[in-house]
């Protein structure tokens, strides 16, 4: 992430961005964790997906907006808003044994 260090990213687990084929998802990084709610963005080249999401920021609620695309090198880059507060790029890659169908 541009915002935040590796330190702080891992602070309460391994990071992730969870996008699922129904338009939902799932989040963890820091001590914020949210659910997402998913929208094609088919409008853009390269197609990339917008996002809100909701969630918790250290207990308390937590909610913004942000998008993502994959890059031509397999890897995800989007960008996280929170509402009233801060932003940061992110750079997210497939872990290893993950199954993009699910």
């Amino acid at each position: 992430m541009d915002l935040w260090d590796h330190e702080a990213i891992d602070l309460v687990g391994p990071p992730f961005i969870k996008f699922n084929a129904d338009g939902t998802g799932d989040f963890r990084f820091i001590a914020v964790d949210g659910s997402l709610d998913c929208r094609d963005a088919k409008r853009r080249e390269p197609p990339r997906v917008d996002f809100t999401w909701e969630g918790n920021d250290e207990g308390d609620h937590a909610s913004g907006r942000g998008w993502a695309r994959l890059e031509t090198d397999g890897s995800l880059r989007g960008h996280i808003f929170f509402h009233a507060g801060d932003d940061s790029g992110f750079r997210a890659i497939l872990e290893e044994g993950s199954d993009l169908a699910h």
